[in-house]
């Protein structure tokens, strides 16, 4: 990792200012999944023991721009303030005079939330001015000596908090969080032990199309499954029923497998699947081999597929997994998923699991705690998969 972290600077009664991903889901103003409040503890905890003050901003859900009590992070401050054994203050609105003057009031060890960043329009640049998102960028920069971001789910934005605010700031480093995203991330894209291995998943060819040619002058391996899978399967001749298909992108799955073979890539597809006749947990099922019949959709692969892949898994010495093998959330069709988080739990192999899908299965499985990382990031982790330039991380000091 090529960026400064939090390791490398003195924030010792200096106020830090931290982009958090506080996004989680609430219910009746009750935290239901804290996950992301608990990947940011050791960043939180590390900034206070320091002998700083701290400011911290997170989004939480789509509010559009305008202030919505339901999306309010007054909730996630007092979890916080649990978490912490400690009082977290909470501002009545992101910027403003009345937040200044909380923030001029903090003392070393004193916590601050701000609200919603995405109360504000200029967050995103949405409905205003590039000058009117400065102007905010700026205004959140007046409220740190040091700004530190811990937010990788968010890091493929270049949002107000995110990015702008960097260029208002002396010091830009990443959090703990962060720099174990991008060191984990980074190493199967830049340096990664072989055999590697991609388990590529999820509905549809075209969300994972530049993940695929990245990852093909990496990997010696590729494992396809869940809908994507189909339109390959067509491309190649096979039957596939109602099957999800992208019928535009057909060529393009030639493409790829030509690509592959030309790269001396094992790239699998599913040998035996599990269909329906309808999409539903409760619909009729039964086990086919690679072609569908017509009227029925295939919505998991088979066991003879998992047993195929795992063998593949158990080769591994590096594992990335990006989207799950069939319709997991439904029990019918979660054995494809549930069978590839086993293979990679047991393999040995430095495994990455990214994308929100993959990580909801891997915590589904109970087998989380056997994965070497598991990104925070969906959107982000794929994006630097593909090889982008994330702008959350672009705008940080380098080394």
């Amino acid at each position: 990792m090529d960026k400064k972290t939090i390791r490398d600077v003195d924030v010792n009664g200096k106020r830090v200012l931290m982009r958090v991903d506080f996004n989680v889901p609430i219910k009746d103003g009750v935290i239901t999944d804290d996950t992301r409040v608990q990947a940011a503890l050791p960043t939180i905890t590390h900034i206070l023991d320091a002998g700083a003050s701290l400011v911290l901003m997170s989004h939480l859900g789509r509010p559009k721009g305008k202030p919505n009590p339901e999306m309010s992070l007054a909730p996630v401050a007092q979890h916080l303030a649990r978490e912490l054994g400690r009082p977290v203050k909470m501002a009545p609105a992101t910027v403003g005079d009345d937040v200044a003057a909380m923030v001029s009031a903090l003392a070393p060890g004193d916590v601050l939330v701000l609200e919603n960043t995405r109360f504000q329009a200029e967050e995103e640049g949405k409905g205003c001015t590039p000058e009117e998102q400065e102007t905010f960028a700026k205004q959140l920069a007046a409220f740190g000596d040091v700004y530190v971001n811990d937010a990788f789910g968010t890091a493929h934005r270049a949002h107000a908090s995110t990015a702008v605010v960097c260029k208002y700031m002396d010091t830009n480093v990443a959090g703990l969080l962060m720099e174990k995203e991008l060191n984990y991330l980074g190493k199967a894209m830049g340096g990664a032990e072989h055999p590697f291995v991609a388990v590529i998943g999820g509905a549809k060819v075209s969300g994972k199309l530049e993940v695929l040619k990245s990852l093909m002058a990496k990997v010696d391996a590729i494992l396809i499954g869940g809908g994507m899978a189909y339109t390959f399967l067509k491309a190649q001749g096979h039957g596939i029923g109602d099957s999800l298909l992208e019928e535009e992108l057909l060529d393009t799955a030639n493409e790829i497998v030509a690509a592959a073979k030309e790269a001396g890539v094992a790239l699998l597809l599913p040998t035996d699947n599990v269909v329906a006749d309808a999409f539903d947990a409760g619909a009729n099922t039964q086990l086919v081999g690679v072609d569908v019949p017509d009227g029925w959709r295939a919505l998991d692969v088979g066991p003879e597929t998992v047993k195929q892949y795992a063998a593949e898994i158990a080769k591994a010495k590096t594992i990335v997994w990006n989207g799950p093998m069939g319709c997991f959330e439904m029990e019918p069709f979660a054995p494809g998923t549930m069978g590839i988080c086993e293979a990679v739990a047991s393999s040995g192999a430095v495994s990455i699991i990214g994308g929100g899908d993959s990580v909801s299965a891997v915590n589904k499985s109970g087998l989380a705690d056997k994965m070497s990382h598991i990104s925070t990031g969906g959107g982000a982790s794929l994006e630097f998969l593909e090889g982008k330039i994330l702008p959350g991380v672009a705008a940080l000091d380098d080394k």
